[in-house]
């Protein structure tokens, strides 16, 4: 998933993955920046161990937690931020050697508005920094190679980093590991899988991996949905088209509409989940007469 910005200069994504005590939730959305200096060696040293000459390339890290889901959206928003605060780092006009580059809160607390995290997501035990590998091309392609081949096995982050980071939060850490983007979208495709959301993942997928291109859901008894254009659009029915297409055995009225306000409580959790990963979600009231359109 590494992306290119200049013809010799490529990216590779990754998160360092907080897995929170489930009683407490970090009291601090970011640290200051001379903590996030120190987290930031730790993260060199360890990746270090397992990629060679990785003290070649930049390293750059957001001290910042923030939701799965908004580290898995299309155009990868939270890594395109950080490079954007990368770019205008002072110096990187003129230099010539690697740099590792952290940013936090500055020393008032504040956070930049690229490292603020959305409220509404800030509940989840498992949180994560986002950080980037940069440098020449060829260099970021075999660092690849490495790093998906190895961090599923072998990223958990040493126990000083580990430490360092729960003191420099302020919070509880069960496990803190490294990962590459393709690894976080293994992991949350798994753990939807365990949530009963494995029929949204095309569509996820598609959107975050294939963006132009269109993907569908239309497999009853699940709700019928649309990527096109980028957003997701949701069919909403009127009750007796509904029963024809999901409920054919059943003429009670009254257990129709209960079926069908079930059926109404799946598409608002899907919404929620193609919102969450920043999916624009539209609703398309359609009949039977325009469901072939």
């Amino acid at each position: 998933m590494a992306s290119a910005t200049a013809a010799s200069e490529s990216h590779l994504p990754g998160v360092i993955a907080l897995e929170l005590s489930s009683d407490n939730a970090p009291p601090r959305a970011a640290i200051d920046t001379d903590s996030a200096a120190r987290l930031l060696e730790h993260l060199a040293r360890d990746l270090a161990l397992l990629v060679p000459g990785l003290e070649k390339l930049d390293l750059t890290l957001a001290g910042a937690h923030f939701d799965v889901a908004e580290a898995l959206r299309p155009g990868w928003p939270l890594h395109r931020r950080l490079d954007e605060l990368r770019a205008r780092a002072p110096g990187q006009a003129t230099r010539k050697d690697a740099q590792l580059i952290a940013f936090g809160a500055d020393g008032n607390g504040a956070i930049p508005q690229p490292l603020q995290c959305d409220p509404v997501l800030a509940g989840a035990s498992l949180r994560v920094l986002p950080f980037l590998i940069s440098g020449e091309e060829g260099a970021i392609a075999a660092v690849g190679d490495i790093l998906e081949n190895e961090l599923l096995d072998r990223g958990m982050a040493s126990a000083a980093t580990a430490l360092l980071a729960q003191d420099a939060f302020a919070t509880r850490i069960e496990h803190m590991r490294y990962l590459t983007l393709h690894d976080l979208l293994a992991m949350t495709s798994m753990q939807y899988g365990h949530m009963g959301l494995d029929p949204l993942w095309p569509i996820l997928e598609t959107a975050l991996l294939a963006p132009g291109e269109d993907a569908e859901i239309d497999a009853p008894p699940e709700p019928l949905l649309r990527l096109r254009g980028g957003e997701v659009s949701i069919t909403l029915f009127p009750l007796q088209e509904w029963g024809r297409r999901y409920a054919t055995d059943n003429d009670d009225p009254e257990r129709l509409q209960r079926q069908m306000s079930r059926f109404e409580a799946r598409q608002r959790q899907l919404a929620a989940v193609l919102e969450a990963h920043g999916i624009p979600v539209v609703y398309d009231y359609l009949t039977g007469a325009t469901l072939g359109a």
